[in-house]
Order: structure tokens, then sequence, then C-alpha cells
């Protein structure tokens, strides 16, 4: 448990290397006007914070630098989030013009994220949007298995094998998929579940008797996975950062760029909200001098897309983390409009 003049002198240090990007020492923080203590003191605190893992010493200038665990801690628990005024009407401003497809959303909210911030954006979105259904089908195997399928406007086929809940004829069965694919062909994929459980759940229930066994036996055909594209915006951004002006470095984190598949995985993986990954807390080798910071998005509860900046691990974190949170914000909103 850090005292509150650890944090104090901790949350000065990070700003300021965040800044510089070179090692800050005690007399550089005696200066500043929220800290009211001496160098001396400064010292003290400084080596207090080094011993327990908060700020490492790169070489034998009095100078210190954070670690990742100082990072995790400021980000945990020091950091004001910052909305730069300026910034945010731009991005909003963008919002309020005319989309006309997601695709393009999801291009431009990568392009504004790394030219507010000069680091590199991502942007994963599902097809989803993009794909209506065409139909479902249930062909029986016998009296007990089934195979689901389902076929969207784009040629994408998802089948999964289902149980058939017990002493449910055959005709019960063709009379639901029947009732299905009237009152859903054509609906987005991202509305299917809503529409499905609050739209048509009591229509369905005078047509089918058993029609709650039914719908849980079709549901996990209906959170069919679809392809994800993935948007990046700023790839050279980082070799602008003092980080990465080391060659290897720098082809590293450009290697990485091309793996596509890869990153698009990776994020995939992001839970709901506002993530902040820092250093070695990412799997990917190349990222490990990097911190990444994603904002995961949703339409009717069904998440839809991540957005992300990748950065040093000097990163600033209130500023990237206060775009994040108005972009996945207006995003939502926006998507929301569209299939409503």
């Amino acid at each position: 448990m850090l005292t509150e003049r650890q944090k104090l002198i901790l949350h000065a240090i990070i700003e300021d290397y965040i800044k510089s990007a070179e090692p800050v020492g005690s007399r550089t923080i005696s200066k500043r006007a929220d800290i009211g203590f001496s160098p001396a003191t400064i010292r003290n605190e400084m080596s207090d914070l080094e011993d327990l893992g908060y700020l490492e010493q790169p070489h034998t200038s009095a100078g210190r630098i954070p670690s990742n665990k100082g990072y995790r801690y400021y980000v945990d628990h020091l950091v004001q989030r910052h909305f730069p005024l300026e910034e945010l009407q731009l991005a909003k401003k963008f919002f309020a013009e005319r989309i006309q497809h997601t695709e393009q959303i999801m291009q431009q909210a990568a392009s504004i994220l790394s030219g507010l911030t000069n680091y590199t954006a991502i942007a994963l979105g599902a097809d989803a949007f993009n794909n209506s259904l065409k139909h479902i089908q249930l062909i029986p195997l016998n009296d007990e298995a089934a195979v689901a399928i389902i076929v969207t406007d784009r040629g994408h086929v998802e089948s999964k094998m289902v149980s058939i809940p017990d002493d449910v004829p055959m005709n019960e069965l063709e009379r639901f998929v029947n009732f299905l694919n009237d009152k859903l062909q054509g609906v987005p994929l991202v509305k299917l579940r809503s529409r499905l459980y609050n739209e048509i759940g009591s229509e369905l229930e005078k047509h089918v008797s058993r029609y709650q066994e039914l719908l849980q036996m079709i549901e996990q055909v209906l959170e069919t996975s679809q392809e994800e594209k993935l948007y990046l915006s700023g790839m050279t951004n980082m070799l602008s950062q003092p980080e990465f002006r080391d060659v290897e470095k720098a082809k590293t984190i450009l290697d990485l760029f091309d793996e596509s598949v890869t990153l698009a995985r990776m994020f995939a993986r992001h839970p709901v909200g506002i993530q902040v990954r820092i250093g070695t807390e990412n799997t990917l080798e190349a990222m490990q001098n990097c911190s990444l910071v994603t904002a995961s998005y949703t339409v009717d509860g069904q998440l839809i897309g991540t957005i992300g900046v990748l950065g040093p691990t000097r990163m600033e974190y209130a500023k990237v983390i206060g775009l994040l949170e108005m972009l996945k914000t207006e995003m939502g909103n926006l998507i929301s409009k569209w299939y409503k």
C-alpha cells in the first residue's frame, strides 16, 4: 500500500516522463507547483518506490523511469481521465455527419484516433452489420439430433449440431422453422436475438406449443460467427516515438502490422469496456514494449467491435482513455440507430 506522498510523487514522475521521455530526477519533481517536498525527501521516496518495483533506474544517472508495475498502478489508481475539449469536438463533428456504411465508420474512427493521439489506431468490426438472414434450415438426423443451418444474404453459411427436445414431432419442427423464416428474413444478424425474444416471442407462442425449448435449441446457432474486418491507421506513428528509434524494435512493430489475422484474433479476445494492457501484459512478444488501450462497443447487448490505440508504454493514458470512452459511446449510439 503506497502512502499519499508516494502516490503523489509516482504520479508526478509518470506524468513528467510521459512528456519528456527522459529519466526524471528528484530536483525536477521538487520544482513542480503541486509538490511541496525537498529534493532529499523525494529522493528517499523514489528509492523506496524503486525497491517496491514501481520505478526503475535505467543507468547510473539519478533519474528514474516508471516500470510496467508503476504504469499499472497509475492507470488503476492515479490517472485522471482527460477529455480535451477541442479534440472531442472534432471527433463528435465526424459522428454528426452523414455516414453511409459501417466500413466508413470503422476507417474514420481509426483515422481520428491516430491523428489525435499520434499513435497507431486499430479498429476491429464484425461483418455482422452488413449481413442479414436469408433463411434458416433444420435437417433432422434422427429423433434426437439435427443440423441447424443459417444462411445470410451474402452467402455466409453457419451450421451446428443441435439436440432436438424430447418428443417434439417433425411437423412442430417444420412449423417452428417456417415461422422463423417468415418473421426474420432480411433482419440484420446483429438484431436476430433481440427481434426473436422481444418482438415475436409472444406471437411464436400462439403457433408453436413448445417454443421455449425450440428457441433454446436454435439460440446457439443464432450467435453465428462472422468474418471480422481489421482497420489500421497511423502505422508509422510509432516510429516517431523515441522508444522505437532502435531499428530492430521498429522492424518488430512494423512486421506485426502485416499480421492482420494475428492482430484480429488478439483484438477479438479483449473483454467489453475499456481495457489497458501494459508491456508484458500483452501476450504477443512484439507488443511487450507497448501499451494497448481498447474499447469494445455493443448493439442490443451484443459485442459488435473493438477500437484501440497501440503506443509505447510511455503513453498519454489519460487522453487516450478519454477519447476511447467517447468514441465507444458515439459509435454504439450511431450503429444502434441504423438498426432500429
